[in-house]
């Protein structure tokens, strides 16, 4: 909103005083700060109406194991505090006309909408069965949809005349460690249900990870953190120094960084990087309050919101497989979970003591803070593997 209000007075000594706006490095970082000062300041006073309207209801999931109740009063849906800072950094310090942060909003508080039905239907009912999973995959592939066609896809030419759907996604795949002059296949309309996988997958898998006091909000920090950096690479107008040699003549020229370092550019990258980092800002706020032993839950408002936009900034950002590398205590959890039931299905046994494998170490005796912070350990190596991925390419 800031950007366009500086666009709108452009010409002017007040465009002067705000020119500090047009860098995108000066609206990432705000952006963050101003997640985080908001979700401070609202936290205490959503939590404490939270536990009064939650009054007496338990918010702990039948699955888990039995230490696990004396968790039961803390108050859930607490992912609306996480939803409330993402939109303001969101819609104070990114360009709005960016069609990238358009569709990576509709995936956050599309999924975060389907959340919070889940959780008020948990809360009504008085048990932990919530949305049916079905509803919740039908609702998630509208949104995403929505998100692809509505937003992310152009049904007319440059004269206005109607040509059908055309993506405004680069639909070539790209691989970790592997330059796009080397391997880039074009999925054409394929990309679609591909990308479908990646967005529905990873918020399933942070939902399913959401289990212990803070064990989702932090590798989602990571990741954000993470998608940020790629994202101002692919999209940011920085020119670095390299060296071309032309009929035997070498020179220094200026490249964009994304050419510099072999990634596909994305229009309007930097501007997701200011999403991301209303991410970060959100998170911490966040975990403020989550963090062992937690004075709130998340709830699926939160878990399915953030599984939602992580996923989104994946497609969005051409990192499809690379995510898989910074989800990788998201991914490893969901697998735990496919792990568990094929082998129930097929054998009558199961590998882990329960799944996801978070309650497995649980189960083995592992005290939770420890099983949290080691999940942050591994979240913040596999964010380091992803962006050391950018200069090996």
């Amino acid at each position: 909103m800031l950007l366009l209000i500086y666009e709108w007075i452009q010409g002017t000594e007040a465009a002067r005083l705000l020119n500090f706006l047009r860098y995108p490095t000066f609206r990432i970082v705000a952006a963050a700060v101003a997640s985080l000062l908001l979700g401070m300041f609202v936290g205490p006073r959503l939590i404490a109406w939270l536990r009064l309207k939650q009054h007496g209801q338990s918010n702990v999931r039948e699955d888990t194991p039995d230490t696990h109740q004396k968790k039961k009063g803390t108050p859930s849906m607490g992912g609306a505090l996480i939803l409330m800072c993402i939109a303001f950094g969101t819609f104070i310090f990114a360009d709005l006309k960016s069609r990238a942060v358009w569709a990576a909003l509709v995936l956050t508080m599309g999924y975060g909408f389907i959340g919070f039905l889940d959780d008020w239907l948990k809360l009504s009912k008085r048990n932990s069965k919530g949305l049916a999973g079905r509803y919740k995959i039908v609702l998630q592939t509208v949104f995403y949809l929505v998100a692809i066609f509505g937003i992310m896809c152009t049904w007319t030419g440059p004269d206005g005349a109607f040509t059908g759907p055309r993506l405004l996604i680069d639909t070539k795949l790209t691989l970790p460690f592997v330059p796009t002059r080397w391997f880039n296949p074009d999925f054409g309309w394929f990309y679609v249900f591909f990308a479908w996988i990646v967005v529905v997958g990873t918020s399933n898998a942070v939902n399913l990870t959401d289990g212990l006091d803070g064990l989702a909000i932090m590798p989602t920090i990571i990741a954000a953190s993470t998608f940020a950096i790629l994202c101002y690479v692919a999209g940011s107008l920085t020119r670095i120094a390299d060296v071309e040699t032309v009929n035997g003549v070498t020179r220094l020229v200026g490249v964009p960084l994304w050419r510099y370092l072999g990634v596909p550019e994305v229009p309007g990258g930097a501007e997701l990087a200011v999403f991301c980092a209303s991410i970060v800002g959100a998170g911490i706020s966040f975990l403020w309050f989550n963090a062992y032993p937690a004075s709130v839950f998340m709830g699926d408002i939160g878990s399915l919101a953030l599984g939602g936009a992580l996923g989104g900034l994946a497609v969005l950002s051409k990192n499809e497989v690379v995510s898989a590398i910074i989800h990788g205590v998201f991914f490893a959890e969901i697998l735990s979970v496919m792990i568990q039931v094929t082998s129930f299905k097929l054998t009558g046994k199961r590998v882990f003591k329960m799944a996801p494998v978070h309650h497995h170490f649980e189960l083995k005796g592992m005290a939770e803070p420890k099983i949290i912070v080691r999940f942050w350990i591994v979240a913040i190596l596999c964010g380091g593997v992803a962006i050391l991925s950018l200069k090996l390419r």
